[in-house]
């Protein structure tokens, strides 16, 4: 069975070769990695995009690698056609996967080779996020903290937002063509039957990365009183919410510390701060909590697991997730997780069971769960271990690998 996946970035496997930026160990190479350990017959290529001008194929590890230039991951260039005919020609996959339908790429498979034997794997969903894109962050506010860097650049809260919008117009037309849709939550089910209630909708779980299989949170060995965010670079997820809650928490428990993944909005100022930073960093002064907050900056796949289990709790604040990777790696190390009740989450999080769950707008709730995970250690090993359970179950790298294999034979013998 010849299988094309059709994806962002390139694997790590081939950086090397083309002298690219060493690429992150992500869910996709995991999830490419366990397919072809339990199936000797799939052939796999993949298509991702890279910084240089002319289409490449290289073949490692099993795998045909084909690079595309990264303009066409932008923009709805029709020239793009005759490299995606290109590609189908020289592979002749059985079927497409295609990884992601928030990207202008993955629309344009579908307008230059059609939708024969495509399945589209939901990611987020751009066209029903866009909602949600401001976090509840007042309209006064987003002009407010604007910053001349976004005029600069064309780069404000609301030319973001346009392009998310510019993004779910594709997104849509794409659903509406596919025939077979990969999704994980009962929230993408309810959103791809009302785009396309025509859609053949198969469920399949993620694999997550490597690391976090391999390691064990517990309440003995972390730091107390830490939290750890692993996302916090633009609105829609959430972080100006754990701010507002903080003041609250250090109430009860003054030796509270905030780490944050990302952009250190502290030393990016001056010309390189954008509107988000800037309002984040106006809150922080505004509720006094700068020395109760440290930016980590990025963070490799190793970094990032030992920062999961160095918390105390992870806080999941966004305004809209599908199926957060985040809560996944927090859960499957056995991280107790506070997060807000939108979107898929609550598929993942049985509240005082596996995590506990809050209303988004309710920052005085949010701080309520930290403290009660802060104050009792019954509590915290609890829903760690029932955590990792519905996890390890939930990320199984075997049953996964077996159930996408399913979904290709189901495609492979359907007639569309």
């Amino acid at each position: 069975m010849k299988i094309l996946w059709i994806t962002n970035s390139p694997f790590p496997d081939v950086s090397s070769d083309l002298k690219l930026k060493d690429a992150a160990k992500g869910l996709i190479y995991s999830s490419a990695n366990a397919l072809l350990q339990q199936n000797d017959e799939i052939e796999l290529a993949v298509v991702s995009f890279y910084n240089g001008k002319r289409l490449e194929k290289l073949v490692k590890n099993r795998i045909t690698h084909y690079l595309l230039s990264s303009s066409f991951r932008f923009t709805a260039r029709s020239d793009g056609d005759t490299y995606w005919q290109e590609i189908k020609a020289d592979f002749q996959p059985d079927v497409i996967h295609i990884h992601g339908s928030e990207y202008f790429h993955s629309y344009s498979w579908v307008k230059a080779c059609g939708p024969e034997k495509v399945v589209l794997s939901i990611q987020g969903l751009v066209s029903v996020c866009d909602r949600y894109y401001y976090g509840n962050i007042a309209k006064g506010d987003l002009i407010k903290y604007t910053t001349p860097r976004d005029l600069v650049r064309f780069d404000t809260f609301f030319s973001k937002r346009r392009n998310m919008q510019k993004r779910g117009e594709h997104e849509k037309m794409l659903i509406e063509k596919t025939n077979h849709i990969i999704g994980r939550t009962s929230w993408d089910r309810v959103h791809i039957w009302a785009i396309n209630p025509d859609a053949t909708y198969h469920f399949c779980n993620e694999t997550l990365r490597s690391s976090y299989y391999e390691n064990k949170w517990s309440v003995e060995n972390c730091t107390r009183y830490s939290i750890f965010v692993s996302q916090a670079n633009y609105p829609i997820k959430g972080f100006h919410q754990l701010i507002k809650a903080l003041p609250v928490v250090l109430k009860y428990f003054p030796q509270t510390k905030v780490y944050v993944a990302g952009t250190n909005y502290f030393s990016n100022r001056g010309i390189r701060l954008n509107g988000y930073g800037n309002y984040i960093n106006s809150l922080i002064k505004k509720y006094k909590v700068s020395g109760h907050i440290e930016f980590t900056g990025f963070l490799s796949e190793e970094k990032m697991c030992r920062q999961y289990l160095d918390a105390h709790i992870s806080v999941c604040p966004s305004a809209i997730e599908n199926s957060s990777n985040s809560i996944g790696e927090a859960q499957l190390l056995g991280v107790p997780c506070v997060a807000s009740y939108v979107g898929g989450t609550p598929d993942l999080i049985e509240h005082g069971e596996t995590g506990l769950l809050y209303r988004f707008e309710e920052v005085e709730m949010l701080a309520s769960h930290i403290c009660k995970i802060f104050g009792d250690d019954s509590l915290a090993q609890k829903i760690s271990s029932n955590a990792r359970v519905s996890a390890s179950q939930r990320h199984n790298k075997e049953e996964n690998a077996a159930s996408l294999y399913r979904i290709y034979s189901k495609i492979v013998a359907s007639p569309n």
